[in-house]
Parts: C-alpha cells; sequence; structure tokens
C-alpha cells in the first residue's frame, strides 16, 4: 500500500516581503548576520533566483513540483527571516497580507496544501490577533524565525501570543534564522552563521529559554516544533538535564517542578527537515519516540528528491515510516 507523504516545513515568501528585505539590506541598521544572508535569499545567481522564484510560487508550478517528487501534501509557511527584521507596523500589515495569500493558495488546492500563520512578534497583542484570525482562516499554526530583533519569546511581553494560542491549541513552529545581533559575530566567518551550524545553535537555545522560563508552567498545553531532527536537541538532553541538576545544586539557576528533558518530550514535536542521517533519525525516536517525528522536505533549500529517498530506505520499521511520512503530521496538525 502507498504512503502517503506530507511534508511540514515547505517555505514560501510574498514579493512584497522580499522586495522589504532589500530596503532593509540597503540600510546601515541591518543585523549583522541577516547582511550576510542577503546574497543567499534575494542575489542574483542562478542558484539563489531558482530558490526565490520557487518560494514565490504557492500554486501551479508548486503542485507540479510536488507531484514530480511524490509529495501529496504541503504544509507551507514563511521564509526565514520573514517579517521578523521589520518595524512593528509594516511587519504586522505583511504577516496579515502573507496569510491572506496562503489562505488562498490553500482554498484552492485543500487536498494538497495547509498552512501555518505568519506574525509579528514585534506587537505580541496585534500578532495575538492576527493568530485568532490565522485560526479562523483554518491555519493549522504559526511559524516564528527564531529571535526578532535579538529578542526571545521567554520574555513574558511575547506570553500574549501563547495565551492565544493555547486557547487555540495552535502549535508553534519555532523555525531558524541566523543568530541574534549579541551572539553572532563568532559565526560570521566561515559561513558559520548559516545553516550548518548557526541556525541550530540559535533555534536550540531558543528552545531551552523556552524551557528554563517556565513557560510551559504557565501554558501547560503548549506545543512546540522543531525542525532539522530537533535542532540536535534530542542528542544532549541527558547532559542537559545533568548540568542543569549541578547548577540547581550550586544555586545558579531556579528549580523547574520537571527536569528539562521532560519538558522537551512532552511539549516538543521534532520534523527530519534537511537531515538525511539513519543514526540521527534512530536517536531521535529513541530518545523522543516515533509518533512525535514527522517529516519535512525542506522545500526548496533541500533536494526533495534526497530527502524522500533517504526516508523510503532508512532501516526503520513500516510502521514507523507511516508514522513519521503522515500519520503524525495528520494528527499533529489536525489534516483530517
Amino acid at each position: 500500500m502507498k504512503i502517503k507523504r506530507i511534508a511540514v516545513e515547505e517555505a514560501f515568501v510574498t514579493d512584497e516581503i522580499a522586495q522589504e528585505w532589500k530596503k532593509v539590506l540597503a540600510s546601515k541598521f541591518v543585523e549583522p548576520g541577516f547582511r550576510m544572508m542577503g546574497d543567499s535569499i534575494l542575489g542574483e545567481g542562478t542558484v539563489a533566483h531558482k530558490a526565490h522564484s520557487r518560494l514565490l510560487d504557492v500554486g501551479a508550478g508548486r503542485i507540479a513540483e510536488m507531484d514530480a517528487t511524490g509529495i501529496d501534501m504541503a504544509i507551507l509557511s514563511i521564509t526565514s527571516p520573514g517579517v521578523q527584521v521589520f518595524e512593528s507596523v509594516t511587519a504586522t500589515r505583511l504577516a496579515s497580507d502573507a496569510n491572506d495569500i496562503l489562505a488562498a493558495a490553500v482554498a484552492a488546492h485543500p487536498t494538497r496544501l495547509a498552512s501555518l500563520a505568519t506574525i509579528a512578534p514585534q506587537c505580541p497583542e496585534d500578532a495575538a490577533q492576527e493568530l485568532e484570525r490565522a485560526n479562523a482562516l483554518g491555519m493549522k499554526g504559526y511559524l516564528i524565525n527564531s529571535h526578532t530583533m535579538g529578542e526571545y519569546l521567554d520574555d513574558s511581553k511575547y506570553w500574549p501570543i501563547f495565551e492565544v494560542a493555547q486557547a487555540l491549541d495552535l502549535l508553534l513552529y519555532l523555525h531558524p534564522r541566523e543568530p541574534a545581533p549579541s551572539m553572532v559575530t563568532p559565526f560570521l566567518d566561515y559561513g558559520l552563521y548559516f545553516a550548518g551550524w548557526g541556525f541550530a545553535v540559535e533555534t536550540a537555545t531558543h528552545a531551552l529559554r523556552l524551557i528554563m522560563c517556565g513557560v510551559f508552567d504557565r501554558y501547560p498545553r503548549l506545543k512546540v516544533v522543531l525542525g532539522h531532527m530537533g535542532e540536535g536537541l534530542p542528542f544532549w538532553l541527558q547532559r542537559i538535564d545533568n548540568r542543569y541538576l549541578l547548577q540547581v545544586k550550586i544555586g545558579a539557576v531556579r528549580k523547574l517542578p520537571r527536569l528539562p528533558s521532560e519538558y522537551f518530550r512532552d511539549h516538543f514535536f521534532i520534523t527530519t527537515s534537511g537531515v538525511m542521517s539513519a543514526p540521527a533519525l534512530r536517536l531521535s525516536i529513541e530518545v523522543v519516540g516515533e509518533d512525535k517525528i514527522m517529516f519535512a522536505a525542506d522545500y526548496p533549500y533541500e533536494s526533495v528528491e534526497d530527502g524522500v529517498r533517504f526516508m523510503d530506505e532508512v532501516a526503520i520499521t513500516e510502521e514507523q515510516r507511516r508514522k513519521i511520512y503522515s500519520e503524525n503530521a495528520t494528527r499533529i496538525f489536525k489534516l483530517h
């Protein structure tokens, strides 16, 4: 029996957001990491141009690519850094426009596409209202590209977003971007700011800040998705717990009701996006469980063909393959 393939981290952008990025990149106030990212997302080279054209297409071209690579359904979401490099009024407007564009795309292809909302954390109250509107549009969650101008979601000023997200049972996809200005300098050499390292360090740090700040005690039904096999965190959980307990003992951090690893296992899901490693997948299955892992192709930044080939051939059980390819995403994102 054919296994259905659902890809859950598939990027898009609007033309207006891309044009506004160019304005930010031309200014003297641009974040160092985002300046480095400029050529990769808006450059004139063939690779960048092809990726950009694919990001803009949420219609027939996107569906044709899915058909060619064996993807039955894609969950679309705003590409990094989204609207998080703009001032709040512009960011809020562009987020709303992006959601309208995605809602129209899903309405045109309801069996092939679903979507995650774009919000502008710069104005948490407006972002929370946009979540309510996005939910009414049928969106399946929301995506935030890690830090917003160097600030993280553990700051309680952002928690109105979580208040609404928990009430509506909408998942946060915490997606990478280049490290925040406060930490980016050592990453600027050797391309370390980019997806091979800096993205994971930035996003894993953000996830740990959420765990350590107590947000999951305040919002016990809050759920978060991390791509790229959990940004490496499944590998580190034992040591994180071990050193956390030592820090508690010496009074360096406050004691949480549960261990960091328990929060991770209870509140986080992970995806395979961009990680085609059998040992990494098997470790993740052992650490977080086969019911909390979803397939993602990371289109258009990764080879969808390679991602599908990996999942088709990796040595796991057929039940695990079905769960990761589609059954978990159907349940977690309520795609029925």
